[in-house]
């Protein structure tokens, strides 16, 4: 089994990639270990938001994702 992570928005372009498929269990770090720097880097900005198991996480770096879960990363909303 393992951790889908799916890229949404212009998170999507950084990544060159929609989804990846990486080893569970992942936590916070283990993320930005595996999204690559640009993506990281955006991940670590207040903006940013992560959702797990269909949650928007209320502190992202508390992220702990098991073997079949869905991580999705949220960027920035805009619109009126």
């Amino acid at each position: 089994m393992s951790v889908r992570i799916l890229f949404l928005g212009p998170l999507q372009d950084l990544a060159g990639k929609q989804a990846a498929e990486v080893a569970g269990p992942l936590d916070w770090n283990g993320l930005l270990a595996v999204v690559g720097n640009e993506v990281a880097e955006q991940l670590r900005q207040e903006r940013v938001n992560v959702a797990c198991k269909g949650r928007v996480l209320a502190d992202k770096t508390a992220l702990v994702a098991e073997d079949g879960d869905e991580v999705a990363l949220l960027p920035p909303v805009s619109g009126g």
